[in-house]
């Protein structure tokens, strides 16, 4: 039960780091990345390389989050361990430089999701 559990905050984790990429990379000129950004029409052109650069880098955390669930134990296990441990990094830093709603958006399901795996571990 506890596996099953850990797998699927791992998933969620997963998932959201996909919704990033596509509002970083794809959306960030319109409606909904606008809003996460709080930009102006403006400002969010201006920014668009850097939202894509980051969105580039939460896909790179997705997909290590995947490759944790498919690889067999013991890597996948450590996969998982690692690209959280880098989630809730990536989220403390980004909650303490850029925006305190990515504390709760992205460290905290990444803390959660990890304490999930180690628990199961």
């Amino acid at each position: 039960m506890s596996t099953t559990l850990a797998n699927l905050a791992v998933g969620l984790v997963a998932a959201l780091h996909v919704y990033i990429l596509i509002l970083e990379m794809f959306l960030w000129e319109r409606r909904p990345g606008r809003e996460l950004s709080g930009f102006d029409a403006d400002l969010a052109r201006r920014t668009a390389p850097l939202a894509a650069n980051q969105g580039l880098y939460n896909g790179f955390l997705a997909a290590g989050l995947v490759w944790g669930l498919i690889a067999a134990d013991p890597t996948g296990y450590r996969v998982q361990v690692f690209f959280l441990s880098c989630v809730v990094i990536a989220g403390v830093y980004g909650g303490l430089t850029a925006n305190r709603r990515i504390l709760l958006a992205q460290a905290l399901p990444g803390a959660l999701a990890l304490a999930a795996v180690l628990w199961a571990g």
